[in-house]
């Protein structure tokens, strides 16, 4: 019985092999170049919008808030001084849970019911973004212990600042008046540009009458931030204008 021999096209198959592999190259180099073509997009073209996102998310602004004015007597006895004192502040936008976080920080430290609604009061009024005053005069040992368990309130953070001081007591206060927390009343007639980070003003008296020339203007940095919302180091620096001191024709000494 005869055997069949299949006899190969090995000319076909030649042609066929370098067909493939056209095609293979071709399809790579497609490939490859539409990698690169996506590569010079982010790098280049797309570069400043992504730049711009990234600045968006880790550059903020904050404010600094200016020195408030002394006031003297006629013989340059100080009446109305700033001493040193801190606050505790939070910024709303990196909190994932208030309730929580406001119940956390109760376990630090003194957080009043009075405290927490008139937080409340500014946090429905104020961005997100903007950090919030919750609590004023912290004791050294809140502070302390607030600085042990940092890490665990990302969006926390205590503000060395000056709280309003009379040294002379009652004496002086029917004309010096008072200082206060601003409130809705006083948003409405002053320029809050020029109040951002200051939580206290004028109410009666000299304190209020003099307002604008005990205030000053405010001043701001701008600084990088980690993914917490702390900040890394400060980029651009704006320095406040204290306000300026005032000296009356009232005699303390005439007081006692």
């Amino acid at each position: 019985m005869a055997a069949f021999v299949t006899i190969k096209d090995y000319l076909f198959e030649s042609r066929l092999f370098m067909q493939r592999s056209v095609q293979t190259l071709i399809f790579a180099g497609l490939l490859i170049s539409a990698l690169v073509g996506r590569l010079v997009y982010l790098q280049v073209l797309a570069h400043e919008h992504y730049t711009t996102l990234s600045d968006d998310n880790r550059i903020k602004i904050l404010p600094l808030p200016p020195n408030r004015g002394l006031v003297f007597d006629r013989n340059g006895v100080i009446l109305a001084d700033n001493l040193p004192s801190y606050r505790l502040e939070i910024t709303p936008e990196q909190i994932p849970d208030m309730e929580a976080t406001l119940d956390a920080l109760g376990e630090l430290m003194t957080i009043r019911d009075v405290d927490r609604k008139r937080f409340d009061k500014l946090r429905a009024r104020t961005p997100s973004f903007k950090p919030i005053p919750l609590r004023f005069r912290l004791s050294d040992n809140e502070v302390a212990r607030f600085a042990v368990d940092r890490h665990r309130f990302p969006g926390v953070d205590i503000v060395a600042g000056l709280s309003r001081h009379y040294p002379q007591g009652s004496l002086a206060a029917h004309a010096l008046g008072y200082v206060g927390r601003i409130d809705e009343r006083d948003l409405r007639r002053i320029d809050t540009s020029n109040y951002s980070g200051t939580t206290h003003i004028g109410k009666v008296g000299i304190e209020k009458t003099y307002e604008d020339v005990l205030h000053g203007s405010v001043g701001y940095r701008q600084v990088e931030t980690n993914a917490e919302g702390r900040v890394l180091r400060t980029l651009v620096r704006t320095l406040p204008m204290p306000g300026e001191n005032l000296y009356l024709t009232l005699d303390i000494e005439l007081q006692h």
